[in-house]
């Protein structure tokens, strides 16, 4: 997974992690077990009643074990 994440260096990219949490951010490095280092990352918090909230981390580190799912982010589709 970690080499196929070369392709995505330097673009913004969506993360879900185990426990259900959506960060966007721009992808600036990984490692072996995927780590992750996002650069103005973001937080979508998702509820039932209320609009999309946005929070915004800034420089963020995922550890790999926590990743879920990674994929390029097209802001279009959002």
């Amino acid at each position: 997974m970690a080499s196929c994440l070369k392709e995505w260096k330097d673009k913004v990219v969506c993360v879900v992690t185990l426990d259900g949490r959506v960060i966007l951010g721009e992808l600036v490095g990984n490692d072996q077990v995927q780590n992750l280092i996002l650069n103005q990352a973001q937080e979508r918090v998702y509820t039932d009643d209320a609009p999309v909230e946005t929070v915004d981390l800034g420089l963020y580190v995922i550890r790999g074990d926590n990743v879920c799912m990674v994929g390029e982010f097209d802001p279009e589709s959002w």
